[in-house]
Parts: C-alpha cells; sequence; structure tokens
C-alpha cells in the first residue's frame, strides 16, 4: 500500500472516532482542537465505552448508526466498526483525509497499543489506507485529567508532523504527559516501551458464591528506559511513537528459513 501525506488539515476532511464513547470529554477536546485548523471535521464513534476493545470487529450482530448533530454520529459497537462505518457509510460519498483517535482518557504506551481501542480506532483508518493518528492523555487523577494540556499541543503536534509521509501499514500513536501545557518540555520521537497490564487481580465472591477475578489498572512498567514512550512522558514530553501494522519479526523470519 503506498504511503499518503498528512498534509495541511486547513484543507482537510478529517474523521474523528475514539473508545471512550460519543460523549467523553477527551472526544470533545480533540474535536475542539481539530476544528481550529481543519476545514471539515466528521465524528463517529462508539456508543458507549469501548476500552481495551482492541482492534474487534463485530460480526455476530447487526450496527446502528445514530446521528446525534451535524457530522456528529453514535455507532452500537466498536471503535473499529465506527471508523469503518464513518468512512463506507456516513462519509462514503467523500472518505476522510485523515482519521484521528482520541483524546484517550489515560496513556497508551508499551503494549497497552494491543488492547487499545483508541489505537485500534487509528489502525483500521490505516487499514483503509488513509493516515491515521492516535492521541492519548497520561493520567494519574483519572477524575480531573489535564485536558487543556492536550488540547493546547494537539495543534503543535498536528502542525509538525504534517509534512509527514506515512508508509502504508503506517500509524501514530501520540502521548500527551500528566504535566500543565506550559510544563511540556517539548515533543519527542520514540519507541514503544515495556508496560504490561494485569499484574495484579482483586479475587471476591459473588452473591451466588462463585469467585470472580477482577483486572486491575496495575501495570509492569520501565519508565526509565531512554528513547521509549514511557520514559519521555514521565520527563514530560510529549511522545510520537509510530506502529506498523506488520507484526512480522524479521529477523526470526530469516532464522526459520534458513532452519526449514
Amino acid at each position: 500500500m503506498p504511503g499518503k501525506a498528512i498534509g495541511n488539515l486547513s484543507q482537510a476532511r478529517v474523521l474523528i472516532s475514539n473508545d471512550d464513547g460519543i460523549n467523553a470529554p477527551g472526544l470533545k477536546v480533540l474535536e475542539r482542537a481539530i476544528k481550529e485548523i481543519a476545514r471539515e471535521v466528521w465524528v463517529v464513534a462508539p456508543e458507549h465505552e469501548q476500552s481495551a476493545a482492541s482492534h474487534s470487529l463485530t460480526l455476530r450482530m447487526p450496527l446502528r448508526i445514530r446521528k446525534v448533530s451535524a457530522r456528529r454520529f453514535a455507532v452500537s459497537g466498536t471503535p473499529t466498526d465506527s471508523v469503518l462505518l464513518g468512512m463506507k457509510q456516513v462519509m462514503v460519498n467523500r472518505p476522510p483525509d485523515v482519521v484521528l483517535s482520541g483524546v484517550n482518557r489515560g496513556g497508551n504506551l508499551g503494549e497497552d497499543v494491543t488492547y487499545s481501542g483508541t489505537v485500534a480506532a487509528a489502525m483500521e483508518g490505516t487499514l483503509l489506507g488513509v493516515p491515521s493518528i492516535a492521541f492519548s492523555l497520561v493520567t494519574d487523577d483519572a477524575k480531573n485529567p489535564k485536558w487543556s494540556s492536550a488540547e493546547h499541543w494537539i495543534g503543535e503536534v498536528m502542525r509538525r508532523i504534517s509534512a509527514l509521509t506515512l508508509p502504508g501499514g503506517v500509524l501514530l500513536n501520540v502521548n500527551f504527559p500528566d504535566v500543565h501545557a506550559k510544563d511540556v518540555t517539548g515533543i519527542e520521537v520514540t519507541r514503544q516501551g515495556r508496560r504490561k497490564i494485569g499484574g495484579a487481580f482483586q479475587e471476591g465472591r459473588d452473591p451466588r458464591g462463585e469467585n470472580y477475578y477482577w483486572i486491575g489498572p496495575q501495570r509492569e512498567e520501565d519508565r526509565f528506559k531512554a528513547g521509549t514512550d514511557l520514559e519521555a512522558v514521565n520527563r514530560g514530553a510529549v511522545s510520537i511513537t509510530p506502529l506498523g501494522l506488520d507484526l512480522t519479526h524479521t529477523r526470526t523470519l530469516t532464522a526459520l528459513g534458513e532452519l526449514l
């Protein structure tokens, strides 16, 4: 698949989605920021929260699209469903020039990207041949995220990457640090760090006497490995990580070929 330039959004049609749902504050933050710089903004997002939905596609039940207002639609499915229907149904007469996802409440760092519905929405846009970017806000205070910091820096990120041509099968994963806008140290290009959720479970017993297990938010992570998304955001920088959809491990591919 040939690459496409992100381009100057002043002449672009932009499709926005997320995984926190059509009413999420982070979605409104991204809308406001992009409406300041883009010619035309469309929103097609899940009806309800779909966090950790990953790149799941609804196959065994029908999907419905609800028009919320002008150029705003809610889909009874996943982030992937939303982008797919956004491009193939809502914007079918003229597809978007760019797909943006977020702003997620909580970082998508390291291995988070394999679970993230926010990143998955950008993956779907990428698979459909449109330059796509996922935005997330790292926060230790889920009740009071620093949305204004993300809103302030979104435009600067888009300005700096406007000349970039993304190869086919590549998307950008952007994480804003948990600091006020004035305290952001800059924008850095990073690689994916090490951060695995599921290190702790809460065990309980339901009213019927059956055991249940609840996966907590705790993560095993390395915040100090230089050059990674985790290290950058923990220093107060905006992190931009290019992600490839081709998961083939080239070195092992070669070794396996030699062996067989």
